[in-house]
């Protein structure tokens, strides 16, 4: 898993998406979940560059959606859509259990830190459960 703590502005979701695209290992095509926020243009080029299939929400509220049937008719994104919701389950723990509902830390490094920690503590409570289940 990969985090990435940007400071706010209009694109910083989509740019903070490449960064971490970037840092995938190796030369294999993989695919990338996001919801419709990053159904533009550039951030699917972007991704496209990356060798990154963008499995992305359709956006087709008042405007064409920048993913084709290149990406959408294929089976597995269905499934990705599917799935999509699992991310948004882990902001709520991270947010509920996390701590990071209301910050008391300041500045991007704190909060980097403190994301990062959530996310390693949600690691390790869904390995124990997962460890649970199989044994």
């Amino acid at each position: 898993m990969d985090t990435e703590v940007t400071q706010a502005y209009g694109t910083a979701e989509r740019d903070a998406a490449a960064l971490m695209a970037e840092r995938i290992a190796g030369d294999h095509r993989v695919t990338l979940g996001a919801d419709k926020n990053y159904d533009t243009a550039a951030c699917v080029a972007d991704l496209r560059s990356l060798n990154v299939t963008p499995h992305i929400a359709q956006n087709n509220r008042r405007r064409k959606s920048a993913l084709d049937a290149r990406t959408t008719r294929h089976a597995g994104y269905l499934l990705s859509q599917r799935k999509r919701k699992r991310v948004e389950e882990i902001f709520g723990w991270m947010k509920t259990v996390g701590g990071l509902r209301k910050l008391h830390h300041r500045g991007l490094e704190s909060v980097k830190w403190m994301f990062t920690f959530a996310a390693a503590a949600y690691n390790l409570v869904r390995i124990r459960n997962l460890a649970t289940a199989i044994g």
